[in-house]
């Protein structure tokens, strides 16, 4: 009887041994690989894929950054739609900036250590779990501050803080008309300009943004109105300063209301967007209503008219010593909290389509953020995954993005 129990023992522990493990094994991630965002040709929202890249790796001067966070802004609609000049060939991975940790530097690279928290700024590439960019385009971020709030800064503050003091002269008493003053590049404006003594901020913005927004707006208006006669009521000479992101017929408008010695300036163009697509009516149009600017008059009644392009100025004129000077002003307001990126939501890569919705419809108040560690939400998680590489096939399934839950987390 002994024996046949130690036998019957053995067999026991022999089945346990071979026992299926309680926790299955987690499938193998190739560490040469990343997850991206994908534009694989210019148009609707279903020309976006979330699909695994090889990890770039930094040449000589450049820097490895393990992205945290990415920005979302209009521009990124309208490259996706084709809207640009001398767009890149597709397929591209889209975005400008993005935040993370220094993971790895090529040769000749020095100022940072691996683990350095950073923003930085791409040429495209920046919506992927990795991204790689020259030395001159990164800088080290608070430690206070967020990934979140790092991707929402550099774009749109450094973008508002070139305008308003560099461009513009922004000075004590001065008054500022922005348009789209709830989003990114509106929100760092009226916080730049409380940093200065009475200026006085006019803003149009869709009526629902208006009291979310009304303590960093000296005047608000509806953007769907013409808040030309409403300024006028207010402040009968005019403004000293216009930022302008529509263009077309606010042109004309803006440069009516300038005051002798103001400053109007065009930095995008929001208004040749319309529908999910390019649409050459809407370019032509916005073309069209554009006031043709006579220099004589511009002379006569001493107003100046300017542009500006941050991503110009950065990858395309060499203008990096004057960002970093613009980006350290910034820190340090930011260190006085003075100033702080007004985050409106956070989406995962495979919420990229409905992210880009939400700053279609303009519906956001401050950035829309791509958090690269962020889980998606059940009802979305195919949404960006499944699109076909021709695009054709998933045409029928955007018409149920309104039914769809569009915000699964909400700042």
């Amino acid at each position: 009887m002994a024996k046949e129990g130690t036998e019957i023992a053995e067999e026991t522990d022999q089945m346990m041994d071979q026992k299926e493990p309680e926790n299955p094994v987690s499938p193998v991630i190739d560490p040469k690989e990343m997850r991206a965002v994908v534009l694989t040709g210019f148009g609707g929202l279903n020309k976006l894929k979330v699909t695994k890249k090889p990890m770039p790796e930094p040449q000589e001067g450049e820097v490895k950054i393990r992205v945290k966070a990415c920005g979302l802004n209009f521009l990124d609609l309208m490259v996706r739609q084709g809207n640009i000049d001398n767009a890149p060939k597709t397929p591209l991975v889209p975005g400008f900036e993005c935040s993370g940790i220094v993971e790895n530097m090529g040769e000749n690279t020095q100022g940072f250590e691996i683990g350095d928290r950073v923003m930085a700024f791409v040429n495209y590439n920046a919506w992927a779990e990795v991204v790689c960019t020259p030395l001159d385009f990164v800088y080290k971020i608070p430690d206070d501050m967020t990934f979140s709030e790092a991707a929402a800064f550099s774009m749109n503050f450094v973008a508002a803080y070139m305008m308003l003091f560099e461009v513009a002269n922004l000075q004590e008493g001065m008054s500022v008309l922005v348009h789209s003053a709830g989003g990114g590049v509106g929100q760092a404006v009226a916080q730049l300009c409380s940093t200065v003594p009475n200026v006085t901020v006019f803003g149009t913005a869709s009526p629902f943004k208006h009291e979310a927004i009304k303590h960093s707006v000296t005047h608000l208006f509806d953007r769907n109105l013409d808040y030309v006669p409403e300024v006028k009521k207010i402040s009968p000479e005019g403004v000293d300063i216009v930022l302008d992101c529509l263009c077309g017929e606010n042109t004309g408008k803006g440069l009516a209301l300038l005051k002798p010695m103001g400053t109007y300036i065009l930095y995008g163009s929001s208004n040749m967007v319309t529908g999910e697509t390019k649409s050459f009516f809407s370019f032509a149009k916005s073309w069209w209503q554009v006031e043709k600017v006579n220099p004589i008059k511009l002379y006569e009644e001493n107003k100046v008219i300017a542009g500006f392009s941050l991503l110009n100025l950065l990858f395309k004129q060499g203008g990096c010593s004057r960002v970093k000077t613009a980006v350290q002003k910034l820190l340090s307001l930011y260190e006085q909290k003075k100033i702080r990126p007004l985050v409106d939501s956070l989406w995962a890569l495979e919420e990229v389509k409905e992210a880009m919705q939400r700053i279609h419809d303009r519906g956001n108040i401050g950035k829309l953020i791509l958090d690269v560690e962020k889980s998606p939400t059940p009802l979305m998680a195919n949404d960006s995954t499944e699109t076909s590489e021709a695009g054709e096939e998933e045409e029928e399934q955007e018409g149920d993005i309104d039914n769809k839950e569009r915000m699964p987390f909400i700042q």
